[in-house]
């Protein structure tokens, strides 16, 4: 996987800032445990820190690609390219040679033969920097659906760039500034593509190729959504599906380290794991390992709300004896999850404040247990997005809503938190001065110019293409690089099956009557994986990311806001409503309290340990 950071200066002897560049690998070392390097040029310097999981023993970096003496191309590389022992043997007939049997060679070489069009013969999850000394250039790649996180920075003779901000804020000339807009990209639950909340930084945008030269960046989308009239019947539709997931499955199945699932007896982890299972089976590779996070006494003492009606436990572990996997709960408590050291560990990885609270942190502890036994996961993250399973895809007042839905469900009280809102115990003429539902508003309206259609969606079809497109654009973004900041935090690989972009671009053009042909969400998944699941998960109502009910953790919060409100030092307080958070610290205040408390102690927490300064 590993983590990646680099500087481009036109105007710099680079050769000699081997400390500054050391000091920014330095800040990726959690997402590269295993190994880390330097490669330093006059106008190019790259870093990298390796987590090995293909080719331990070659695939060192950064590596470059010579000839007769001469570097002819740079790269530090993160993520994995699925498809790369068909791209090498394609390379090797058309005259290339290998010294490794890494997949980084592989993209090298994809560049020298087909130069930028390269990316789109790419299938995986990654980011990269490719340095060409021929012409100077320096180009950065990110892929398809954005799986792997990407930034840059120009600056007057050039650019920076890492895998995380912080990466980026190592480097003496960059200053951490959040302005107006940046504070409600933040605060609203809006991922805007390439918007990175830091002034003058960037994100590479999903399916995009960065391309440095001495001119400054410039950027190509080298693959998005299109619409195509979908011709394949049900039965097809429903085969090719399963095509594909066995496909996808096995080829993110390869790995020289051992690996696992991650299972919550939802319908989309089960079902990674069922053909996960089979595929492993027919190797002679099994059993599975599989792993599963719960609460100390969530499914004995389980309450039952509008987002979940069942806990977790019982049907992971069904599946797991379906499929006779190796399989390990990991139980936490309230203690761990307002541990100081691991919401401090959370928000080093985050590097902001924007997260889900209690579900973060316990992601967090549930990767890190998981890294004791396996170094690669696969999950089952944005099969909601790609099927339609949140349940305001179904909800015809959020469906029509002119927003994005799930900022309509949360409105209405349907989503994580009920009505409590984020902004609860911020200061009213912040608020103003933010005026975040006119950033929210602004940015959906950017996000539905971008939708394709058809001349034939009409009514709800219309409608429900440009519900997918948003989610696929959008909502998948938060949620992807919430699990990649926590899993490479720990030095973990997950991997996302559902994001293969093949699978994506064709459910997307899926008609939704086809996509909920029984009634019910996510049909097609459900149609296409019945067979490998026991009915008990196949006919499971989807239940988000577990929460811990234990009203303790909601007394823990509260404690922490009244030492915030003591503390005449707190950054935050400046930002703060002093009425609502006498409110809500009172006895017999409300325990509806998560989003604002998580977001405020978040943010206290934030501003105090990285020097964050707010030019509102």
């Amino acid at each position: 996987m590993c983590g990646i950071t680099g500087w481009i200066s036109y105007g710099t002897d680079l050769t000699t800032q081997r400390p500054t560049l050391e000091a920014m690998t330095a800040t990726m070392a959690c997402r590269g445990p295993d190994a880390a390097g330097v490669w330093l040029g006059t106008h190019a310097a790259f870093g990298h820190r390796r987590l090995a999981v293909i080719d331990l023993d070659g695939g060192t970096q950064p590596m470059a690609v010579e000839r007769d003496g001469r570097t002819l191309l740079v790269t530090t590389y993160s993520g994995e390219v699925y498809n790369y022992r068909e791209l090498r043997a394609e390379l090797e007939q058309l005259g290339h040679a290998f010294r490794t049997s890494s997949d980084t060679e592989v993209v090298l070489h994809a560049y020298l033969q087909w130069g930028e069009a390269f990316a789109e013969r790419l299938n995986g999850m990654y980011a990269f920097a490719l340095w060409d000394p021929r012409t100077e250039e320096l180009l950065l790649v990110r892929d398809r659906m954005g799986v792997k996180p990407l930034y840059y920075h120009p600056t007057p003779d050039g650019v920076l760039f890492g895998s995380e901000p912080k990466a980026i804020l190592a480097h003496p000339a960059v200053r951490p500034v959040v302005d107006a807009e940046g504070l409600a990209e933040l605060i609203t639950f809006t991922k805007t593509p390439g918007h990175a909340v830091y002034r003058g930084m960037h994100e590479v945008r999903p399916g995009h190729v960065v391309r440095v030269g001495r001119g400054g960046p410039s950027a190509r989308c080298y693959w998005s959504l299109t619409a195509r009239e979908h011709t394949d019947d049900l039965d097809t539709t429903v085969a090719h599906v399963r095509e594909l997931l066995d496909d996808i499955v096995a080829r993110q199945l390869i790995a020289d380290v051992p690996l696992c699932t991650l299972l919550s007896g939802g319908l989309d982890s089960s079902a990674i794991t069922a053909l996960s299972a089979r595929a492993l089976a027919a190797q002679g590779r099994g059993p599975v390992r599989s792993f599963a996070v719960d609460f100390t006494g969530y499914t004995e003492h389980f309450t039952p709300d509008d987002l979940r009606g069942t806990p977790d436990g019982p049907y992971a572990h069904a599946l797991a004896e379906h499929v006779r996997s190796d399989h390990r709960d990991i139980v936490l408590d309230t203690a761990a999850l307002m541990d100081p050291g691991h919401r401090a560990a959370v928000l080093a990885a985050r590097d902001l404040p924007n997260g889900f609270g209690d579900g973060d942190t316990s992601l967090y502890l549930l990767f890190k247990a998981v890294r004791e036994w396996s170094t690669v996961a696969l999950s089952g993250e944005s099969a909601d997005e790609v099927f339609g399973g949140y349940r305001w895809f179904h909800d015809p007042e959020a469906v029509n809503a002119d927003t994005f839905p799930w900022v309509a469900a949360r409105l209405a009280g349907r989503f994580a938190g009920g009505r409590a809102s984020r902004e609860a115990l911020l200061d009213r003429g912040l608020l103003t001065k933010l005026d975040l539902r006119g950033y929210q508003a602004r940015r959906y309206r950017e996000a539905l110019a971008e939708v394709p259609y058809l001349d034939s969606d009409t009514g709800h079809q219309r409608r429900m293409r440009e519900v997918s497109h948003l989610h696929l654009t959008r909502f998948v973004q938060i949620l992807l690089d919430r699990k990649d900041r926590a899993s490479m935090a720990v030095g973990l690989e997950v991997r996302v099956p559902f994001c293969d972009h093949r699978l994506v671009d064709y459910v997307f053009n899926t008609p939704w009557s086809m996509k909920t042909f029984d009634g019910r969400e996510k049909s097609l998944l459900r149609a296409a994986t019945r067979d490998v699941l026991p009915d008990l998960v196949a006919d499971r109502v989807k239940s988000p990311y577990p929460s811990t009910q234990d009203p303790c953790y909601n007394e823990a919060l509260r404690t922490e806001l009244i030492h915030l409100a003591a503390d005449r030092g707190a950054p935050v307080r400046p930002l703060l409503d002093p009425g609502a958070l006498a409110g809500i610290t009172a006895d017999g205040a409300s325990n509806d309290i998560r989003p604002g408390a998580e977001l405020v102690l978040g943010m206290n927490a934030w501003l105090r340990t990285t020097g964050t300064t707010l030019e509102l």
